[in-house]
Formats: C-alpha cells, structure tokens, sequence
C-alpha cells in the first residue's frame, strides 16, 4: 500500500474510532433517536441536489437507508445512551464482520475456513467477557442493543453485495434520504413531543459539533476514503485496517469522556481483536453451506 493510502486508512479509522466517544457527547444533550435522524438529515441534504443517483433499484436504496439509519445507528446510539462505554460500542459494531461470514454460508454457499472457526470461538468468549463485566442491567441491554446493530451492518453489507453498486458514496448519500421520517416518528412514539420542545434548550457549541463530526467526518469524509481505498487495493488488505477502530474509539474516550478502561475490559479487546486477526485469515474450509435462497 502506497505510503498515501495507508496514511488515509489510518485517518479514516481514527476519525470512526473518534466518532463514538464524540457521539457520547451529543448523546448527553439530545435523545438518542432524534440525534440520529437530525444526522442522517443532514447526511442526505442537500448533497442529493448535487450527487447523481447511483444506478440501482430505489428498493435498495430505501432497504440499506433503514438498516443503516435505523437498525444500526440509533442502535447504537441507544446503547451509548444507556451506558455502553464508545470504546465497547466500537468493538461489539466489528462482529458485523462474523455476522457477514454467517450470512455468506447461508445465501451464498460460502466455506466457511478454520480461521474463521476459531475466530468465532475467540470472539464468543471475548463477548462473554464484555457482558459479564457490564455495570448495570441498562448497559447490559445497550451491548445487546449494539450487538443487533451489528448484526444490521452485515445485512447491510448483503444488500451492498446484492445490489451490485459501484458509486458506494452516493448510495449513502442517497440512502440517507430514509432514515430520518421513520427515526422521527419513533422518537415520538417512545417520548412524546419532550425531545423535539426541548432541542432548541440543549443545542449548544458541543452539540453542534458532535453533529457535525458524525455527519460530515465520519460518513462522508470516512465512506470516501474508505471505498477510495477498496477501489484501489483488494478488499483482503483494506479490511483488516477496520481492527484499529476499536482501539482508537477506546483510546480517545479516556480524553474525551473520561472513560477509562477495565483490566476485564482490555482483556476483551485483546481477545475479540485477536479473533477478528484471525478470522481474517486464509485457511482450508470445514464445511460447506448447505442452505440457499432456493432452499
């Protein structure tokens, strides 16, 4: 990898790794949905007026809109809301990468290798470990929430499959035009009119920027970047790179929201970014798939 191009994919991964603590911040002044849906709001607008429309079917577009923005995002934010530290956030988001595996054997009769066996086996006990040490039964229920975001990005990655795209960033632009209407009407189901009557009280500088780092650092500045480099380079090679944003989410919320890490909660860093390593390597398959959309 050109020199250029690694710097890029450590910034990227530093940005995505920032975003969840800084997320952390907005959360603290703004509900968790509402915040999402005002993201997404400004993540489509007005940048659909000026970014031609990927060459795909609008079924697409609305499906990954709904997984990203709802399924995922307000999953998230829901879970941070409830206690999960960023750094945890950060590291549970990366099992979408064995949820991916999954559906792989599943719809597309892909092998599944030894070191993704093992890589799954490390990650449970890693997962163990991460819900075992949580605080408190809200925390607990915001991993598991996380844990279901992750399981969205992997459809999410399906449909990207499935869809066949080539202009990755103005899909997301253009899928970003989904999420708020829904997201909008959810916050208000579960809270009433409270979170919308109350914005203009708790906007202020720090909320503002943590909008704006979410919307125009770490998705538009970060999809580009990252789908430059899985233009240029094998999606092997630019994959891996993601392992870092764990640990820069990690590292920056001891600066930023002044959470540091357990003893427990470094142990199961180690063990599911061990597991994500290995997963990620080449090996003889163990099985394979026996289901497909036919089936």
């Amino acid at each position: 990898m050109l020199t250029k191009h690694l710097v890029l994919a450590i910034l990227v991964t530093a940005v995505w790794g920032l975003n969840f603590p800084i997320t952390k911040l907005g959360l603290a002044h703004i509900d968790p949905i509402l915040l999402t849906a005002i993201r997404f709001t400004f993540a489509a607008l007005p940048w659909v007026f000026f970014i031609k429309r990927p060459a795909v079917a609008t079924r697409w577009l609305v499906a990954y809109g709904l997984i990203f923005g709802v399924a995922m995002w307000a999953l998230i934010n829901v879970g941070i809301a409830l206690g999960v530290p960023p750094g945890n956030a950060a590291l549970l988001i990366q099992f979408s990468a064995f949820f991916t595996v999954g559906w792989g054997v599943l719809l597309f009769r892909e092998r599944l290798t030894w070191p993704q066996v093992i890589g799954v086996v490390f990650a449970a006990i890693g997962l163990l470990g991460t819900l075992v040490s949580s605080p408190s039964k809200a925390t607990t229920i915001g991993l598991v929430l996380v844990l279901i975001s992750a399981v969205a990005w992997s459809i999410g990655n399906i449909i990207i499959k499935l869809s066949k795209v080539k202009e990755i960033f103005a899909f997301v632009i253009w899928a970003s035009l989904f999420p708020p209407l829904p997201l909008l009407l959810i916050s208000w189901w579960l809270h009433g009119t409270t979170p919308f009557t109350t914005l203009a009280l708790h906007i202020d500088a720090v909320a503002i920027f943590s909008l704006a780092f979410q919307t125009y650092a770490a998705t538009h500045f970060c999809y580009w970047g990252w789908n430059l480099l899985l233009r240029e380079y094998p999606a092997s090679k630019v994959a891996p790179l993601s392992l870092l944003i764990p640990v820069f989410a990690t590292i920056s919320s001891v600066f930023i929201v002044n959470q540091t890490p357990s003893l427990t909660d470094w142990l199961c860093l180690a063990m599911i970014l061990s597991a994500l390593g290995v997963g990620t390597k080449k090996g003889s398959s163990v099985m394979k798939a026996t289901h497909s959309p036919a089936s």
